[in-house]
């Protein structure tokens, strides 16, 4: 069992592809942290495959696999973004778009062709890439005086967090990234420096 805050997905874009019976399926892979980003995809590729048939997809954000969405885009109910999705979930991806853009051969595949079609796509495009493990990380801002910055880069030595951006001014400011699980420790602790105030 993965920790509550690490989660598995893919390092970057891939491709897949399936053929049958005349019909293309190619499959696009790529790792996502928002909705938005997902719309962006989903638009850039109806535009750069504007004559393709279809345009199915699949996509799950966060850990506890709740949020998801599946567009079978035409197809009939449930053979393709289904499959695809069935993919993801059986990779134990999250984080991840993958849509399947279909070009017609002119034969009918069928309901059983179709979920197998979409799903042999979908396993291609994971197969190709290479799949990380990340941790779900927290951002923290926070002020302090420059006397404070013994205390303050003490903390930062021992919990390891990365630094996001630091400005040592007469007051000194710095973002820092961790991991959720080790969040609540690196908070306690500054907040026992004198004088910090967070963000």
């Amino acid at each position: 069992m993965l920790l509550d805050d690490v989660y598995k997905t893919i390092d970057g874009p891939a491709q897949g592809l399936y053929k049958e019976k005349g019909s293309k399926f190619l499959a696009f892979a790529w790792p996502v942290q928002s909705e938005e980003e997902i719309k962006n995809y989903i638009t850039e590729l109806k535009t750069e495959y504007y004559d393709a048939r279809h345009h199915c997809y699949a996509w799950q954000i966060g850990l506890d696999g709740t949020n998801h969405r599946a567009n079978d885009d035409g197809e009939p109910s449930g053979t393709a973004g289904k499959p695809i999705h069935g993919q993801i979930r059986s990779f134990e991806l999250t984080h991840i778009l993958i849509v399947v853009v279909r070009y017609f051969g002119g034969t009918k595949l069928g309901t059983s062709g179709l979920i197998h079609a979409y799903k042999t796509a979908a396993a291609d495009a994971i197969n190709q890439a290479a799949i990380v493990e990340k941790t779900l990380d927290g951002q923290i801002d926070f002020k302090f005086p420059y006397k404070a910055m013994n205390d303050v880069m003490r903390v930062i030595k021992e919990e390891a967090p990365d630094i996001i951006c630091q400005n040592f001014d007469l007051t000194c400011a710095m973002t820092l990234s961790i991991r959720q699980s080790k969040m609540e420790l690196l908070l306690s602790r500054l907040e026992k420096i004198d004088h910090l105030i967070m963000d």
